[in-house]
């Protein structure tokens, strides 16, 4: 079992597997990425990490600032997460058509 120092490492280290039908019909192997395993169970948790890392490289966004997305997705998942786990704040707007269930997130 992986074990990682924090949350951030583990992201993006998801497993190949290899999808045996299309393997066979297409004589070739053929392997998916496993991105729902990320800790927030999406590809957008790679997205997240690189947006606030790069901007807290070039310093568009200060140690202890306030990451704000508008979203209703997976895009603002991983941005709470990833901020949540360097020390941000997170502020995520979704639109009112939002199922109630989406707004209690």
């Amino acid at each position: 079992m992986l074990t990682v120092p924090s949350i951030i490492e583990a992201i993006g280290r998801t497993p190949l597997v290899r999808l045996r039908r299309a393997s066979e019909e297409t004589g070739c192997t053929i392997l998916g990425k496993a991105e729902f395993m990320n800790p927030g169970q999406s590809v957008k948790d790679r997205a997240a990490l690189f947006i606030i890392k790069d901007a807290l490289t070039r310093g568009t966004l200060k140690p202890g600032g306030v990451v704000v997305e508008g979203t209703a997705g997976n895009t603002g998942i991983g941005l709470a997460l990833v901020g949540n786990a360097l020390g941000l704040r997170s502020v995520i707007v979704i639109p009112e058509t939002q199922s109630q269930e989406k707004k209690d997130m």
